[in-house]
């Protein structure tokens, strides 16, 4: 097989960032020859500071030309958008308040949610946070969980993410096998958890556990070091934690997805020879490099992906495990709807808007 043709393979397990609120020449020749399967958007671009109409038609602008580079008919359209801290979007999107606050709005806000990110064109959002919020010092999860009890931050994610699937929105479970209990950030360095199996089965995977029985499509893994379980290597990486837990205790049967591959817990460990190939052997079906970390540049993405085709052709990547996730994201993809760009009414904002406030005093 030709090496552009295996580079190409590699953009099917892809989820790519974007420069800015147009594409650079290094971002039209990676949509072109990687051809990935999705794309994430960050606030870098969405133009800040005009109005809704201009931003809009802009963005709409560098939607069409990713469709026209990659030449896929059909993309995860994707946006990190739980609200709280997390939101990328300027105004009139509705900023919901974190959701730690949501309690028994959680389904209604994520409805509400859906409804402007289908006005955005996104299909697929990386919520809900699946996280507990045990670590009174957590510095990246904190508020973005929804409870602070297994049992709460279980209802509060099931909750949102049944709202975003009966708007017509892909939900994604993060980050597992939990992050709740963390005191690092793991955009800056490893963080380490010495919880055992039976830790997690009494905590961290109930909320997993949850949104798995009702049939979440995606999971996120956590770039985190779990010890006891494996030592050797973060969860992104690590066969006990996804395929003997995830996959085999827990029954998981969709698309495993890794957090930023650009994250600095595991962004060193991927220029090493072989890391993409440990991770597609652990159980990772899909991969976000989102180039927003760092200024990111494009030489890392395609380190990566040479990584991968170096990993076929050595044989320390079997082509069954690659067929396996290529099965997996493209019967996920068969389902996911291609939203057009449309400005909303004035009405739904104002309504959402009302939901905030109102979410914000309950």
């Amino acid at each position: 097989m030709a090496r552009s043709q295996e580079l190409k393979r590699f953009g099917n397990h892809l989820i790519l960032g974007i420069s800015t609120t147009t594409l650079s020449d290094d971002d039209k020749h990676a949509l072109n020859e990687l051809k990935p399967i999705g794309v994430i958007f960050f606030a870098k671009n969405f133009l800040d500071g005009t109005s809704y109409e201009l931003w809009l038609e802009k963005f709409k602008d560098l939607n069409n030309q990713i469709r026209e580079y990659t030449e896929r008919d059909s993309l995860f359209v994707t946006l990190d958008h739980e609200g709280g801290r997390v939101v990328r979007t300027p105004p009139p999107i509705t900023r919901f308040p974190q959701a730690l606050l949501l309690r028994s709005h959680a389904y209604e806000v994520a409805k509400a949610t859906a409804i402007e990110l289908k006005s955005l064109g996104i299909n697929l959002s990386w919520a809900p946070v699946a996280d507990i919020f045990s670590h009174p010092n957590n510095p990246v999860i904190g508020s973005r969980a929804f409870g602070s009890t297994p049992e709460t931050a279980a209802q509060g994610a099931r909750d949102y993410y049944l709202g975003l699937r009966d708007s017509g929105i892909i939900g994604c479970a993060k980050h597992f096998p939990g992050h709740g209990d963390t005191s690092q950030d793991s955009h800056i360095e490893l963080p380490i958890l010495n919880l055992s199996l039976e830790d997690l089965r009494l905590r961290e995977l109930i909320p997993f556990k949850t949104l798995i029985e009702v049939q979440i499509p995606l999971i996120m893994t956590a770039h985190i070091l779990f010890p006891k379980i494996d030592p050797d290597v973060p969860a992104t990486l690590s066969q006990p934690i996804l395929k003997n837990i995830l996959r085999e205790e827990l029954g998981f049967k969709g698309v495993v997805v890794s957090d930023d591959l650009d994250m600095k817990a595991v962004s060193d460990m991927l220029t090493q020879a072989g890391t993409i190939a440990r991770s597609f052997n652990a159980g990772c079906d899909l991969f976000i490099v989102s180039r927003n970390i760092n200024s990111s540049s494009i030489e890392r993405t395609y380190q990566i992906a040479e990584d991968f085709a170096d990993s076929l052709s050595n044989g320390s990547l079997d082509e069954s495990v690659v067929e396996a996730a290529r099965e997996r994201i493209e019967k996920l993809l068969a389902v996911t709807p291609q939203y057009p760009i449309q400005a909303l009414d004035k009405d739904v904002l104002l309504q959402h808007a009302q939901l905030a406030i109102a979410t914000s005093y309950s």
